[in-house]
């Protein structure tokens, strides 16, 4: 049995757009927790907005997983810490292309119409790769970051697909 396992977990970089969205939530919380004691209507709808705070606050902390078994990727969003969704399964046989996301391989794929899902952490000063895919019925671009035992798994498994330039 000789599979091969690779495994990254990349957390998502915080946007100006997310913080604002905090900040905007820690005010309804405080101005939620003030209307409790305003009066019996002001009161529901302070617990309401606080029991809502309280499940949506922790959900915007994303981390992104992508685990590479056997020449299959799938990329799992893990929000909050405590709730997993796999987004997204390919197999490298849909795969036509992939490599660093400035590599000149990509090139031909400039004008081609794909739709774009970015699973990286959006910082500056990782790595990301862009693997170009058919999946379920339409061309994909997928941006994520793998680490040095995912790329080399990866181009063991599938090495004429892998571009390192």
């Amino acid at each position: 049995m000789n599979q091969l396992y690779a495994e990254t977990n990349v957390k998502r970089k915080d946007t100006p757009a997310i913080i604002a969205l905090r900040l905007l939530m820690i005010l309804a919380m405080i101005l939620a927790f003030f209307a409790l004691f305003l009066g019996q209507l002001l009161g529901f709808a302070g617990i309401i907005v606080l029991v809502v705070m309280f499940y949506l606050y922790p959900r915007l902390n994303v981390d992104y997983e992508y685990i590479f078994v056997d020449g299959q990727i799938d990329f799992d969003k893990i929000s909050g810490k405590s709730k997993r969704k796999t987004m997204l399964r390919i197999d490298f046989d849909q795969v036509e292309i992939m490599a660093p996301a400035n590599s000149h391989a990509l090139d031909t794929y400039t004008h081609v119409q794909c739709e774009t899902r970015n699973y990286s952490s959006g910082d500056k000063s990782g790595k990301p790769y862009v693997i170009i895919a058919n999946a379920d019925n339409k061309k994909l671009r997928i941006i994520f970051e793998p680490d040095e035992k995912m790329l080399s798994m990866i181009r063991q498994k599938s090495p004429r697909k892998v571009s390192q330039y």
